[in-house]
């Protein structure tokens, strides 16, 4: 049964948005900004560790919004109102304006103002002024209905503060309240007041602080240039749950913001730090089975880690490195071990075949060939044992060598041919331990006697920061095709008169230790191996 096909317009779709998505993700990573871990991490934990606060912070705000809501619908109703009574108590005559109207704005702010206790009145001194409560009378169907439809209680008072129009309090005096004292002064007053129901507080009041309060505000009411009434309105904000209710859709929104990002955040934790250490994980277990492939450092990693990629990558190919050089190395070993032993067994099946029949010179020549072998064995054990503390030997970055004079110790020691040193520095101090340095002119003048040189030359110079050491010698020299491979493990033109091929290579593991050099250079006759160390002073 063949499997169907897909259908071409979801595979057309798949493949425009990988067209669009790719170039963006590009252009991302061409523009990630390198950031350091502790900043990644800083800032996500900040943002967590903000997000309580910023709620609060948040639902105190939208609070405060919530009562200033109130107050700016009061201070909207309560002109109307007050533009009513004033043309009623000018019996609808039309009178010039004194001064421009301004917008007023909401000025309660629950952090900072005092809530005052519920409103109470005292009786008043003296009746109502008639014209204020023929007007009263005129306004109780308009103060009904806006009563109704706002929720607001509305008291209409005269020019003393006695109420005019109230459903409770009609004819009792507000004058001592302080909104109503400021009203008539000829300014409009916003207080909050208790709630007289939660007088002694309730449990919402610790979770929101207008559940238990009511927005009173006061508003004169001028009239030919003089303060004729007050229109006092009271109504209690919504709730905060109530709000949040009503305003569930934004805050909605406001919520998948923050998650929003949070998901940023994780990616951001993901690509910087998660998935590359992952990467880099699975490049190890390659690694440690004998794979060679490195992955890229990811673009979007954070900095330490790039520097982890980075030193992963020095550290692996430092491992293959070693590897080839052990490889290499025990093939050698093999290679060199194999001959003398070979020697020693044949020379051991002889004896013990022809024993009876071989006479003492033959004897005494088969057993010095052994011998022979078994101390060349001896030799190379003894060299790879140095060749091995070399490697493993680890720079005194504080030894300080003074070279001048190791060189003439070691010259003294070569009587039996001519070795001068020359220099022009009063002091030529490196970075060495003075017995390494020893060991390698020793080595170095070592293989130029075993050569044939009958003089050998030291010379001692400064170039840039690095003292340079030059040995030459007048023997056969070196070929150029073998100017590297004299450092390899085992390569030696002297085999049959002794020569292991490890001095040289001891003498660049040592100087290696130190960030010390040795190379040999181009001579038309004899020798001429350069040292280079760091300066010393």
């Amino acid at each position: 049964m063949q499997r169907p096909d897909r259908d071409p317009r979801r595979h057309r779709l798949s493949y425009r948005r990988v067209r669009l998505i790719r170039p963006i993700k590009e252009l991302a990573k061409r523009h990630w900004p390198a950031l350091p871990l502790r900043t990644i991490l800083f800032g996500t934990l900040l943002f967590v560790a903000a997000l309580p606060g910023f709620g609060a912070v948040f639902l105190r705000v939208y609070e405060n919004t919530i009562v200033q809501q109130t107050e700016a619908e009061l201070i909207a109703q309560g002109a109307v109102l007050a533009a009513a009574y004033k043309s009623a108590w000018n019996d609808g005559k039309q009178e010039p304006q004194a001064q421009p109207l301004a917008p007023e704005p909401p000025q309660i702010d629950l952090r900072t103002m005092t809530v005052l206790p519920p409103g109470t009145t005292n009786p008043a001194d003296h009746p109502a002024d008639p014209h204020a409560i023929a007007v009263a009378r005129q306004m109780q169907s308009i103060a009904d209905d806006s009563a109704a439809v706002t929720l607001a209680a509305v008291r209409l008072l005269d020019r003393d503060g006695i109420v005019v129009l109230g459903r409770r309090d009609l004819g009792q005096s507000y004058a001592g309240a302080p909104e109503v004292g400021r009203a008539l002064t000829g300014r409009s007053g916003t207080v909050l007041r208790q709630r007289q129901e939660f007088r002694d507080g309730i449990f919402w009041e610790t979770i929101s602080r207008a559940a238990t309060i009511r927005v009173h505000h006061a508003r004169p009411v001028i009239a030919q240039g003089q303060i004729v009434g007050v229109v006092m309105l009271s109504r209690s904000p919504r709730g905060l749950l109530l709000g949040i209710y009503q305003d569930r859709g934004k805050i909605a929104l406001g919520v998948a913001l923050i998650f929003g990002t949070l998901l940023v955040l994780v990616a951001l934790l993901s690509r910087g730090i998660a998935r590359p250490i992952a990467t880099l994980t699975r490049a190890t277990q390659a690694v440690a089975q004998g794979s060679s492939e490195i992955p890229e450092t990811p673009p979007t990693a954070a900095i330490e880690i790039r520097e982890l990629f980075d030193n992963f990558r020095i550290m692996a190919d430092r491992i293959a490195l070693r590897s080839r050089y052990l490889r290499d190395f025990a093939t050698a070993v093999s290679h060199e071990f194999k001959t003398p032993i070979a020697g020693i067994r044949g020379a051991l099946e002889l004896l013990d075949d022809h024993w009876a029949t071989m006479d003492a010179e033959d004897r005494r020549r088969f057993i010095a060939n052994a011998s022979a072998d078994a101390e060349r064995l001896q030799r190379l054990t003894d060299r790879l044992l140095d060749l091995a503390r070399a490697d493993m030997a680890k720079g005194d970055s504080a030894a300080i060598a003074d070279i001048t004079p190791i060189a003439r110790r070691v010259a003294a020691r070569f009587g039996t041919m001519q070795v001068s040193v020359t220099t022009d520095l009063t002091s030529a101090l490196a970075r060495i331990a003075p017995e390494v340095l020893e060991t390698v002119l020793d080595t170095l003048v070592t293989n130029s006697a075993q050569a044939g040189a009958r003089t050998v030359s030291i010379a001692i110079d400064l170039a840039g920061d690095a003292i340079v050491i030059v040995v030459h010698d007048d023997g056969p020299g070196i070929p150029p095709a073998d100017a590297e491979r004299v450092f390899e493990p085992f390569f030696t033109g002297r085999r049959e008169s002794g020569g292991t091929g490890l001095g040289l290579s001891i003498a660049r593991s040592l100087l290696a230790a130190t960030g010390g050099t040795i190379a040999i250079l181009p001579a038309r006759k004899g020798a001429v191996v350069e040292i280079r160390l760091m300066t010393g002073g």
